[in-house]
């Protein structure tokens, strides 16, 4: 694994065009000690999400905010067919329409996004490339984005590039007298599943995608500490979702606010649960 340091702008160019994001440094950038992935609503992209990092200002923290990987078709914003590419994008491998309420669809698949964040962003450059590891890197979404951060939580538990590389990732020399089972040198399989987690997952409005639990049976619930913030009349986060995120993940905190939509935070109220959150996570000292 490469020494740990700071990706540079230059450094994403080769994720363009698949993949557009925007970034905020820490101040001074040589205090960065974690990396914040933000993950936008449904019809939404990463510039206003960067403001909300940047007014975040959390102590340490590089902040990248991912653009969807698709635009919405404008017939869907209501605008005319010729009008062009829109600036307002999604997370899905398609759109799909859910035939019991004719909205869109907010599972069609994330396969895309999985190899574009997981395998590029996050497995190749900030891993393998820059050498941070998986537990310095949070994640925050909203709505479709809250749902793919937790499904990208819930998939890293099957992820075989933990830690380096693609390249590092196939080659281990087996020592003599070493055993080897499925793939993994026996006494660090167990290393290797501690390490399958992220600094912690912040969701607002977002559910679970069934499509990102790993379809193992015997599976372990995920590491990765949870956040989940939702109206108490939520469009997409209601009993059952709650429990389908408590029984993939290990530690989930759920809070629902007083107002009925998701929305962002716009009170100290709905703020503090997440200030909390990331305080306990960085080990700051939020005050």
């Amino acid at each position: 694994m490469s020494p740990t340091r700071i990706p540079q702008p230059e450094d994403f160019d080769p994720l363009k065009p698949q993949l557009s994001l925007s970034l905020h440094y820490a101040s001074p950038p040589e205090s960065t000690t974690s990396i914040l992935l933000l993950f936008h609503g449904l019809g939404d992209s990463d510039t206003p999400f960067l403001s909300f990092a940047r007014n975040l200002s959390l102590p340490g923290v590089l902040a990248i905010s991912v653009r969807g990987i698709a635009p919405l078709p404008p017939s869907l914003l209501g605008l005319p067919l010729d009008s062009g590419p829109t600036n307002n994008f999604h997370w899905g491998d398609d759109l799909k329409l859910d035939g019991r309420t004719g909205e869109i669809d907010m599972d069609p698949g994330y396969e895309q996004v999985w190899e574009l964040v997981m395998g590029k962003l996050i497995g190749e450059l900030l891993l393998g490339k820059c050498g941070w590891e998986l537990n310095d890197i949070l994640l925050f979404g909203f709505g479709q984005g809250g749902g793919v951060a937790l499904g990208l939580g819930s998939k890293v538990r099957t992820w075989e590039g933990v830690g380096v590389g693609e390249d590092e990732a196939k080659v281990r020399e087996v020592k003599e007298g070493e055993e080897v089972k499925e793939g993994v040198v026996v006494g660090e399989r167990k290393e290797k599943e501690k390490d399958k987690a992220f600094k912690g997952i912040v969701s607002i409005g977002g559910a679970l995608p069934p499509s990102m639990i790993p379809s193992i049976s015997a599976r372990e619930k995920a590491k990765t500490p949870v956040l989940v913030l939702h109206g108490s009349k939520s469009e997409y986060v209601g009993e059952d979702e709650v429990d389908l995120i408590e029984r993939e993940f290990e530690n989930v905190k759920v809070v629902e606010w007083k107002r009925p939509d998701d929305g962002m935070p716009r009170s100290r109220e709905e703020v503090l649960p997440m200030m909390e959150f990331f305080a306990e996570r960085l080990k700051s000292g939020w005050p």
